[in-house]
C-alpha cells in the first residue's frame, strides 16, 4: 500500500532529510586522492550521530540475513553500481565515487546518494556523471499530483539513452517514510503514462542509476556490492521526494 503523509510528517521527514544532506556536504569536503572509504564512513557516522539521529544502513538486514550491512554508509566506485562497503580501499584521482547516505530521526528515514569526481576524470565519467545528475533533476520535476508513477521513471531512461547509456533494471527507488523502503517501487525505465497516480503526501526515493555499457549488474562475493558486469562505469544520484500542492519538495538538499 502506498503511504500518503500529513504535512506534520512531511516536516519531519525534512529534518531528516537535511541531515542527509548535510552530512553529504561534509563528506564531499573530504574527497581527495589517500582517503580511504573506511575513514569516510568513520567521519560520516560520527557527524550522523552528533544531529541526534541514527545511521539508517548499519545493521540493515539484520533480522532476516545472516549477513547485516556493516557499515554506516554505502561507498561505490567507477564499475561498482550501489550497496559498496566502506573498507581499506583508497579513493585515486579519477575515480568516480557514489555515495549513498540514509538517517532515520524521530521515527522517519531520510535517503539520498551523490557521485562525486575526484580530481581530473574522463571525457565518459565526465558525461555520464552529467547524463545521472540531469536524469534525477527531470525526474523529481515529474513529482506533481495527477502524475503517473512512470512518468518518473520515462524521463530517466529517456535521458540516459540520449547519452548512449543504459538504466541499471534490477535496482530501483522507492517510497520512503516510517520504513526506509516502502511501495512504491520506482523504476528507471518503462512507458509513460502507466502505474499509480501521484498523489500529495507521497514521498519518493528517487533513484537514476547509469551505466556506460550495458544494463547488466551481478552481486560481489562480499553479498552487498553491485556491480556492472562488463566492469563498465557506473554513476549514481538520489533524492528523496515529496509531492506537495505547490510541485514537488527535495527534502535532502539545502
Amino acid at each position: 500500500m502506498i503511504i500518503c503523509k500529513s504535512a506534520s510528517e512531511i516536516e519531519i521527514m525534512k529534518e531528516a532529510g537535511q541531515i542527509v544532506a548535510r552530512v553529504l556536504l561534509k563528506i564531499e569536503k573530504l574527497l581527495e586522492p589517500g582517503i580511504t572509504t573506511g575513514e569516510i564512513d568513520r567521519i560520516a557516522e560520527k557527524e550522523i550521530r552528533s544531529y541526534g539521529a541514527i545511521p539508517a544502513f548499519k545493521g540493515y538486514m539484520g533480522r532476516l540475513s545472516s549477513r547485516a550491512y556493516p557499515s554506516s554508509v554505502c561507498i561505490s566506485i567507477n564499475e561498482e553500481v550501489v550497496h559498496g562497503i566502506p573498507g581499506k580501499n583508497k579513493i585515486d584521482n579519477g575515480d568516480l565515487v557514489s555515495i549513498d547516505v540514509g538517517v532515520k530521526k524521530n521515527g522517519f528515514y531520510g535517503d539520498a546518494a551523490r557521485s562525486f569526481k575526484i580530481g581530473r576524470v574522463n571525457a565518459i565519467a565526465e558525461r555520464l556523471w552529467k547524463a545521472t545528475s540531469e536524469a534525477l533533476d527531470k525526474a523529481i520535476d515529474k513529482c506533481i499530483a495527477g502524475n503517473r508513477l512512470s512518468d518518473i521513471s520515462n524521463c530517466i531512461e529517456k535521458r540516459a539513452l540520449s547519452s548512449g547509456f543504459s538504466v541499471v533494471k534490477d535496482f530501483v527507488g522507492h517510497g520512503i517514510g516510517k520504513k526506509m523502503h516502502e511501495d512504491p517501487q520506482i523504476l528507471n525505465y518503462g512507458p509513460p503514462g502507466q502505474g499509480p497516480l501521484l498523489k500529495k503526501g507521497m514521498v519518493l526515493a528517487i533513484e537514476p542509476m547509469l551505466n556506460e555499457g550495458k544494463s547488466d549488474v551481478e552481486i560481489l562475493e562480499d553479498m552487498w556490492t553491485v556491480a556492472t558486469v562488463d566492469r563498465k562505469l557506473s554513476c549514481h544520484f538520489e533524492d528523496s521526494v515529496a509531492v506537495t500542492q505547490d510541485g514537488p519538495l527535495v527534502l535532502t538538499r539545502v
